[in-house]
């Protein structure tokens, strides 16, 4: 399988945002991190937070962060929402398209490369946003974030009261 730019930036922009999760951050701190076209991630960062996944904040001092859920998010349920087509062959498609294989009703081609697929899919199904961001001091040190904020889970756990 070959995941699309798009996949592959939305990716990249939720690492990003969960590894300095106490701040806003905006497209252009993201596109320059990652040299990556400030358009490109423009439509991509539409998508995420019409999804949910990321919070905006407009005006003067606005920028991006994530959502509290999205470091749960597994990687295939963002591969699944921002890839379009994963007819691996032909076959796959829909049949309008106007290919025809002359094996098809025998075919078991076609289930091993389905298998495959669905074992892709399971595999990114195993690991979340928040378990790839860590070490986030050393993803913040390779994408010039400095100071590396604080772990996510501490930002959200109350602390006790001092006696």
């Amino acid at each position: 399988m070959r995941l699309t730019d798009y996949t592959d930036y939305a990716l990249r922009v939720l690492l990003y945002l969960s590894v300095r999760p106490a701040r806003l951050s905006t497209i252009r701190e993201i596109s320059d991190a990652y040299g990556i076209s400030k358009n490109h991630l423009m439509k991509i960062v539409q998508q995420l937070g019409d999804l949910g996944w990321v919070e905006t904040v407009r005006g003067r001092h606005g920028g991006l962060r994530l959502a509290a859920r999205s470091r749960g998010l597994t990687i295939g349920d963002i591969v699944r929402e921002t890839e379009s087509d994963f007819a691996l062959v032909g076959c796959f498609g829909p049949q309008t398209d106007g290919r025809h294989c002359a094996i098809q009703p025998a075919c078991r081609l076609r289930g091993v490369l389905a298998a495959a697929r669905d074992a892709f899919l399971a595999e990114l199904d195993k690991h979340t946003v928040g378990e790839l961001s860590e070490p986030a001091s050393e993803l913040a040190r390779l994408l010039g974030i400095a100071p590396v904020d604080a772990p996510y889970a501490t930002a959200l756990v109350p602390r006790a009261a001092s006696s």
